[in-house]
């Protein structure tokens, strides 16, 4: 009878407490890429699963969340935006407590305490398995630390509370809990690496997130699987390099042995893959898009630059030659497909005969979606230490230019595709409500246009239904829904 009752005891208290956090609430910004946006939802179901109330409005958590990218100046900028924001709703008393994670707070965990006291704890990259920890010490107010860094008495003495852990210690199984999705209900990203090993010159990403390091296939497909009993039709297939995936597990199956797994689920109408390394793109890897009928002819393809003189400079594997014959060879085999890439302008050293040659190519090979970036100065990267650095003025100048062909280059394929039917899955609805809106294999969520179309229906997010161009813009689309009478 005394162990009963000193079950039922512990039994109280543990309701007891979960009833105490159930008025605790919790709101998260996450900012960065869609990688990023995974590890925020990994984080809000673990801290969901412990009890904690989530809230999608920030001034009414307790605790606010900024999980934050810190990849380029930009984002770094838009990252102190937001932790700012944050800790001006706790000055106000509308929160308790301020918490960073995320790269900026891996890469700069030490300056944004020194910086920021207003900020109760960072998380680092490799410590998201302790956010609940973080919780629980800014509630209570410990003082315990976790950290490696020679700081940490300063920390102690100031009250924050700091959790890194190094690269080596970072369990991949922390991939594995329970995500709550953010994304709408006709999409989810399926992360299938951490980090990254390519070493390009300008890239911060291995020294924040360290090696590349594939996960399991039977754990992505059971995530897989387990999205797509949520209702989720389509899989985005994401990593730093999704070429490499499985070659550290030494499996033989690779990036083809998992959209072959990913074909067989039901529930998943489409798979769309992001981030292929050009140089590692195979004729296994072409020859399972063929033959998977849900993984969809679209190619994101960073290549950065064309000039070899740049990429060399940039640590890129390859040339330009392999490039042209890249998108040439997708374009043979799939003469659908959609090919997308991230150029980089204004690298160390760049001519204006190289950045003459990248404007011919993009004259040349006209790329359905292309994004270009300025280049960014990261300190501790080799490109930040060499010489003939660009001047803003100038990478502005050059960006310019390339957007400019790029514009006119989107805005005569969106109206090659005027009259053309597609399968278009519901995103939503635009924001002055008048249309739906969303995407089919041509557009990848959130880097992409929108179709935007009338419909002759109430429709769900996640439904798919035809729609026939008849509007075409820069980037977006303008339909109308076509039924099976029509």
């Amino acid at each position: 009878m005394g162990q009963l009752s000193s079950l039922l005891s512990e039994r109280a208290a543990e309701l007891k407490l979960i009833d105490e956090k159930k008025k605790i609430k919790i709101g998260m910004v996450s900012l960065g890429c869609a990688k990023n946006r995974v590890d925020a939802e990994i984080m809000l179901g673990s801290i969901s699963e412990a009890g904690y109330e989530i809230t999608p409005f920030e001034d009414r958590a307790d605790v606010i969340i900024v999980n934050t990218c810190g990849f380029i100046d930009s984002a770094k900028e838009e990252a102190i935006d937001a932790i700012l924001e944050a800790a001006e709703m706790k000055e106000k008393g509308s929160a308790k407590a301020v918490i960073v994670s995320g790269c900026l707070a891996q890469r700069y965990g030490r300056e944004i305490l020194k910086s920021l006291p207003e900020v109760d704890a960072v998380v680092g990259a490799y410590g998201y398995s302790h956010i609940l920890d973080a919780i629980e010490s800014v509630l209570n107010r410990d003082r315990k630390v976790r950290t490696d860094k020679e700081d940490a008495r300063e920390i102690l003495k100031k009250g924050n509370v700091c959790y890194f852990d190094d690269a080596a210690d970072f369990s991949l199984g922390y991939l594995d809990g329970r995500r709550i999705l953010t994304t709408p209900a006709s999409y989810a990203y399926l992360k299938i690496a951490e980090g990254c090993s390519n070493r390009c010159t300008y890239c911060a990403i291995p020294g924040i997130r360290g090696p590349y390091r594939s996960r399991p296939a039977d754990k992505l497909l059971e995530e897989a699987r387990g999205i797509a009993a949520q209702g989720v039709s389509e899989i985005v297939v994401i990593a730093q390099d999704t070429t490499m995936y499985g070659k550290d597990l030494g499996n033989g199956d690779g990036l083809p042995g998992l959209l072959e797994g990913l074909d067989r689920i039901d529930g998943i109408e489409r798979v769309r893959i992001l981030y292929l390394y050009p140089d590692e793109i195979t004729d296994d890897i072409l020859k399972a898009v063929k033959n998977c009928r849900k993984t969809v002819p679209y190619f994101d393809i960073p290549l950065q630059h064309i000039s070899d003189g740049v990429l060399k400079r940039m640590n890129r594997r390859g040339n330009g030659a392999l490039y042209r014959k890249v998108i040439e060879d997708f374009r043979k085999a799939f003469p659908e497909c959609v090919i997308r890439t991230s150029l980089i302008t204004g690298f160390p050293g760049e001519t204006e005969e190289e950045h003459r040659e990248l404007k011919e190519f993009l004259k040349e090979y006209k790329l359905d979606r292309v994004g270009v970036f300025e280049y960014s100065r990261e300190e501790g990267t080799p490109a930040a230490r060499m010489k003939d650095q660009v001047h803003p003025a100038t990478k502005k100048r050059r960006r310019r230019e390339l957007m400019e062909i790029q514009n006119a280059i989107s805005l005569e394929k969106n109206q090659s595709r005027i009259g053309n039917i597609y399968d278009v899955t519901v995103d939503g609805v635009s924001d002055d409500g008048m249309f739906y809106k969303g995407r089919s294999y041509m557009e990848a969520p959130e880097e992409d246009g929108f179709i935007y179309f009338a419909a002759k229906e109430e429709l769900k997010t996640g439904q798919t239904v035809r729609v026939k161009i008849v509007v075409a813009e820069d980037y977006d689309l303008v339909g109308e829904q076509i039924r099976d009478e029509d």
